[in-house]
């Protein structure tokens, strides 16, 4: 009986080396739904380069990456905002210091049917819009049709930034929020899809997702500003208003497998990626 539980145990121990050996060699990203994409092309493209390594890329939106780099569950986070001063905080108080690193940059599209008239908007006219002050196409030029506002969810960076920038105009003392009516989609293709098929919505997302099933419309920062398209061009030279950059964030500075990935989606290749992918790279 005693050989045969040594025999159990050996076993036991032999699997959990097994898999403490090829944990070193895996990590976990995740985060920024505006950002999974970019980052399963990183992680193929990666895991290519370096076949014994496993990358791992799943969304969720920048709060639930950044929460899981705190909780210690994942070893990158991806984010479309800056990490906020109650989550270093909360991270701190449980031994991880968040590093945040720049890899790409990203315009914000607005869109709309393809069946809509409108093909330009200012940013007071989207503040309006999304905060329900004005509520029928025919206000602001087009047919007589009930606005459907779309939104990400609140806990995506997309949601908070494009709240912030836009419904907010970068006053920090201002409470403007999203109309009630408003719909929290969960990503960034719900919105796509829904607007693809719904000649009232209007909706944003990062323009990776821009397709020829939307309308991306033309924004001016006031009616006496040119109105600039949500192209990679425009967002490099800074003329289009609604623009920002993505991260990553990591526990202290990147070790190891971490530091590799890291190292590789600033590397030229990784940036040709950023640039496949309809962002915009940080290093050219």
């Amino acid at each position: 009986m005693f050989r045969k539980w040594l025999f159990v145990l050996i076993a036991l121990m032999f699997v959990t080396s097994a898999f403490a050996a090829k944990d070193k060699n895996s990590i976990q990203v995740k985060g920024s739904d505006t950002m999974v994409n970019l980052g399963q092309a990183w992680a193929e493209k990666y895991m290519e380069k370096s076949p014994t390594d496993f990358v791992a890329v799943t969304g969720g939106g920048s709060g639930t990456g950044l929460s899981s780099l705190i909780s210690g569950t994942c070893d990158i986070a991806m984010s479309s905002r800056n990490i906020k001063e109650k989550e270093i905080a909360l991270a701190q108080q449980k031994g991880i210091n968040p590093n945040e690193i720049k890899v790409a940059l990203d315009g914000l599209a607005v869109v709309v049917n393809l069946n809509n008239s409108i093909s330009k908007l200012t940013l007071g006219q989207l503040a309006d819009i999304f905060t329900g002050r004005v509520a029928n196409w025919k206000e602001i030029g087009g047919k007589d049709e009930k606005i459907v506002i779309l939104s990400r969810e609140v806990n995506s960076g997309t949601h908070v930034y494009f709240k912030e920038h836009v419904l907010r105009k970068n006053d920090p003392n201002s409470k403007e929020e999203f109309a009630p009516r408003a719909l929290m989609l969960s990503s960034s293709q719900a919105i796509a899809d829904e607007v693809a098929g719904n000649s009232a919505a209007v909706g944003y997302y990062g323009m990776g997702y821009i397709s020829k099933k939307q309308k991306p419309v033309a924004i001016a920062k006031d009616e006496k500003s040119e109105y600039e398209a949500p192209t990679i061009e425009n967002v490099i030279n800074g003329k289009y208003p609604i623009s920002r950059p993505l991260f990553i964030y990591t526990n202290s500075a990147p070790e190891g497998l971490v530091k590799k990935f890291v190292d590789f989606t600033l590397s030229k290749e990784g940036q040709d990626i950023v640039l496949v992918t309809d962002f915009v790279p940080v290093n050219r």
